[in-house]
């Protein structure tokens, strides 16, 4: 396959140019002006980040990508699927509660925010996954789907469970619905805690399929029939008490080429842009309630069609960088002085990962290649 373009800019303004004009430069040069968006509903899906992280990217970054596709006729919006897990993201009253305080409103980004799987994170459509080998449908928040064209807005990070967080998971786990979430996250269907469950049956009323019983004697706790149940989640959205829970989760291989299949349904038949920050490179998901100090040094910014070359000119641009002292990589390079590959800090990090894994996969289905030119842009 032929090698994609990879655009990017390094982070020096040298006194004369902000990093905002720099991003909006590297936008144009990279093509994201030149698309067809007039009178068109444009997704920017971006990390609004959890509360108490601080390494989520800024407000600002988000107005001048907005900027940019409402200057070329779009209409662009922010947007973001609630989570699996309990946190601050998990319904979209919370949701947007988090993404004001976080900075994230029309007059900082120029744009609404809207939480793509709706109130309760059961707001979804099944999409055809092209080629895929791992997931047939999968389940995508109902505004990501109802865009005609989609951006992705990344921090690039680390992760404990793919290795790194960029363009593929970003649009692949992060627009999946809290069901879809699961499908890529779990090996199995949810389960009930029964230290948690009140006995109210909103689990039971919603359930399609009949798999959700109560217990006769009081306290009328919830059971799930594993048999029965198609883990929809529809289950865990309706939980007020977080007390259904998505059981073992997957092998981190297992996830990484789930969630590549799931960005390919994402992306399938309509135009796509990606652009990935590599700075506050942490070695953790922006999903956390904290963030620990960078691993490497600021890089800069890379904006592609092509999200495959994309996050694999992240991996090697953070993978040549420096380690930074005193931090977590460091730590983790001092602890493990024969690891198999001491210039992958992405596995140095995260071992038990699998990375590589995720890009396979999305070069397999079709989403774009791992070969990719780099440009630069002044």
């Amino acid at each position: 396959m032929r090698a994609s373009k990879v655009y990017w800019c390094d982070l020096r303004t040298h006194g004369r140019t902000s990093r905002l004009e720099k991003l909006e430069h590297l936008l144009r040069a990279a093509g994201l002006a030149d698309m067809d968006l007039e009178n068109r509903f444009v997704a920017v899906k971006m990390h609004l980040g959890e509360p108490g992280n601080l390494a989520f990217l800024r407000p600002a970054y988000a107005g001048v990508v907005a900027d940019v596709i409402r200057e070329a006729g779009g209409k662009p919006f922010l947007t973001d699927c609630n989570t699996l897990y309990v946190g601050g993201r998990k319904n979209a009253i919370d949701h947007l509660d988090t993404a004001s305080k976080n900075g994230f409103n029309p007059l900082t980004c120029g744009c609404q925010v809207i939480i793509a799987d709706g109130l309760k994170g059961t707001d979804d459509v099944e999409v055809t996954v092209p080629g895929g080998e791992y997931v047939t449908r999968a389940k995508i928040g109902r505004a990501i789907m109802d865009a005609d064209v989609v951006v992705s807005l990344t921090h690039f990070k680390g992760h404990d469970q793919t290795g790194f967080g960029g363009a593929i998971k970003n649009i692949g786990m992060g627009c999946g619905s809290r069901a879809g979430k699961m499908e890529q996250h779990a090996a199995g269907r949810p389960h009930v805690d029964p230290d948690r469950c009140i006995g109210c049956m909103a689990c039971a009323r919603i359930c399609a399929h009949g798999a959700i019983s109560h217990r006769d004697e009081r306290p009328r706790l919830a059971t799930i029939d594993q048999d029965a149940c198609v883990g929809c989640g529809h289950c865990m959205g309706v939980c007020n008490q977080d007390a259904i829970i998505a059981n073992d989760a997957a092998a981190s291989e297992i996830l990484g080429r789930r969630m590549a299949e799931y960005a390919a349904a994402v992306c399938a038949g309509r135009p796509a842009f990606h652009v990935s920050l590599v700075i506050d490179v942490v070695p953790n998901c922006d999903c956390w309630d904290l963030n620990d100090s960078a691993m490497v040094p600021d890089v800069g910014f890379f904006a592609s069609f092509d999200p495959v070359a994309l996050d694999q000119a992240c991996v090697d641009a953070v993978n040549a960088a420096p380690t930074i002292p005193g931090s977590l990589l460091a730590d983790a390079e001092a602890s493990r002085p024969d690891a198999p590959d001491p210039h992958d800090h992405i596995h140095t990090m995260n071992p038990n990962t699998s990375w590589q894994a995720t890009l396979d996969q999305a070069e397999r289905v079709g989403l774009g290649t791992r070969g990719y030119e780099l440009v630069k842009v002044g």
